[in-house]
């Protein structure tokens, strides 16, 4: 007989206070186990968790820790699982850059196909139910191998994880604003829903392109998804010259900017007016906290002083929404990760010293309505039934890595054999 999977309930499920809201009760400084109740792979409601009787079709939870659907909001696809054929690298975000340079030569449909598709399973299996990955672009006229084999992926995938793509493309060909028009006909034209991006450095800094990208980006209808600002240097000002181009220009597509380290090195008046900036502004901010940690103040055989990370706990004070993600894996930049956003949130933990993570920093790996404005929020009834339980963790702590997850798509377990047995009663 073919192990039940598809519970009607989850009782007594230890939700985060993001979801649950303000008004929801109380007790020992910790919200109310919730009960949940699912129909036809949707949430049809969500209400304070009454007693310890069960029925049949009820999953009793027992207060272990349950987050909606998780986001990866910041990827590379095209580069994953690189590492191994590199060689020497030498430290810092430049050599990392050089290092991918001169191994996107060996780059086949086959050969970025095997790697992106093994980082969906680890997604996938991770509880990922929406995935945004950045695909190099530094050619004007020659469109990448790897943005027709992620958009096959993307196709092949979409009842698993939505796969968003991002064209990554040097401010420096963005310089002509003819050139700056027909990358962004071409992007759109070759992606539905896909974002143009590009990036935003000392190293190439040029407002006027960075104006000729946002002008560009409006009239093709393509979203805004940029590297920005991924360095020490206190002068960088592309996120500043940003948030003032959107006022300028009226842009009103989705923003989303990513790393934006100079903030951490910056005068303190001179930052948080940026971020004052910013929050008047439809830009959500994602940070990558362990590519940051990894490449910012790398030098070879010294132990870095500056960390880099951006800065989220005053982004988060003045309302801008922030999101986590695991950036690179096991390439250049990065010889660690596997796409868990759980892990990349436990980085984040760590080198943000951030509070209460589970309750009030775990949205950063679940808000997909941050990463898409107009997503319904996650958790709301009548939304898709998806989940990520923690059987094994206590309910006052945060999911480790060594905690066993079951996960939940529309209300089914997409491994049943996880599922710990007598954790579903059997009917």
């Amino acid at each position: 007989m073919e192990h039940p999977a598809t519970p009607e309930r989850l009782r007594r499920a230890r939700l985060p206070r993001w979801l649950l809201g303000s008004d929801w009760p109380v007790m020992d400084a910790q919200p109310v186990l919730a009960d949940i109740a699912l129909a036809q792979g949707r949430i049809a409601a969500i209400t304070p968790a009454c007693g310890h009787t069960h029925a049949a079709g009820d999953w009793d939870l027992a207060g272990a820790p349950v987050l909606p659907g998780l986001i990866e909001a910041h990827a590379h696809l095209d580069k994953t699982l690189t590492l191994h054929r590199l060689g020497q690298v030498e430290p810092g975000l430049l050599g990392a850059i050089e290092a991918m340079m001169h191994d996107r030569a060996r780059w086949s449909a086959d050969d970025v196909r095997e790697r992106a598709e093994q980082a969906l399973q680890w997604a996938w299996a991770a509880g990922v139910t929406r995935m945004r990955t950045h695909c190099d672009w530094w050619e004007p006229a020659a469109v990448p191998i790897a943005w027709h084999v992620l958009a096959e992926l993307g196709h092949d995938w979409r009842a698993r994880v939505e796969l968003e793509r991002s064209a990554l493309i040097p401010l420096t060909l963005f310089a002509e604003r003819e050139d700056a028009r027909r990358l962004a006909r071409q992007v759109a034209r070759l992606g539905a829903g896909a974002h143009l991006g590009g990036f935003v450095h000392t190293s190439n800094w040029n407002p006027q392109a960075l104006r000729h990208l946002v002008t560009a980006a409006a009239e093709a209808g393509l979203g805004l998804d940029l590297h920005i600002d991924e360095e020490l240097a206190p002068q960088a000002a592309g996120l500043a010259t940003l948030a003032a181009l959107l006022a300028d220009t009226g842009f009103d597509g989705p923003v989303v900017c990513s790393h934006a380290c100079a903030l951490s090195v910056q005068d303190p008046d001179r930052a948080l007016a940026t971020l004052d900036a910013v929050a008047r502004t439809p830009i959500t901010l994602v940070s990558l906290p362990a590519t940051n940690l990894l490449l910012q103040d790398a030098q070879t055989g010294r132990t870095p002083r500056t960390r880099g990370l951006t800065l989220i706990k005053e982004a988060r004070e003045r309302g801008i929404p922030v999101l986590i993600g695991s950036d690179n894996v096991q390439d250049p930049f990065c010889p660690i990760g596997d796409y868990d956003p759980v892990q990349a949130l436990a980085t984040g933990v760590l080198a943000g010293q951030l509070e209460s993570p589970f309750d009030a920093w775990s949205d950063a790996i679940c808000r997909n309505d941050w990463l898409n404005r107009g997503t319904p929020r996650p958790g709301s009834i009548g939304g898709p039934a998806d989940f990520v339980i923690f059987p094994q963790a206590r309910a006052q702590g945060f999911p480790g890595r060594t905690h066993a997850r079951i996960v939940l798509r529309n209300g089914r377990a997409i491994a049943p054999d996880t599922v710990p047995a007598g954790y579903i009663p059997l009917s």
